[in-house]
């Protein structure tokens, strides 16, 4: 599976953006998908993660209420709304894929990674 993310940019405080991660290659509908962000000299952490059918999903503490994970099988994508966005959010945010794993919530359950997009939010 290749995996692109878009969406990026630079914002204000509060407002809101979309991510959207493509795959192309193996079938992108057996895939449960994650969202996940690095920001300078920290780890890279997942934040919302959406299984195959996208009837369940996952969000670390963080994010909850504010990001919502969703996804198209019919485009092969993987979408990341988020809203009232702070300076704390800016980071490079990635998308990846698990096979065979129903939600996966650990990072090393992902197999493939694809390049991030860079999120920048002013204050």
């Amino acid at each position: 599976v290749q995996l692109q993310a878009s969406g990026g940019g630079l914002v204000h405080t509060g407002d809101s953006l979309r991510l959207s991660c493509a795959a192309s290659g193996r079938t992108f509908s057996n895939a449960a998908m994650g969202w996940f962000r690095q920001a300078p000299g920290n780890e890279r952490e997942l934040l919302a993660a959406i299984n195959w059918s996208g009837d369940r999903t996952y969000y670390a503490d963080p994010v909850k209420g504010r990001f919502t994970i969703s996804r198209d099988n019919a485009k092969d994508t993987v979408y990341l709304q988020m809203n009232n966005l702070s300076p704390e959010d800016t980071a490079v945010y990635s998308c990846a894929a698990a096979m065979g794993i129903r939600l996966p919530t650990q990072r090393y359950e992902y197999d493939y990674w694809g390049q991030g997009t860079l999120v920048t939010v002013s204050s």
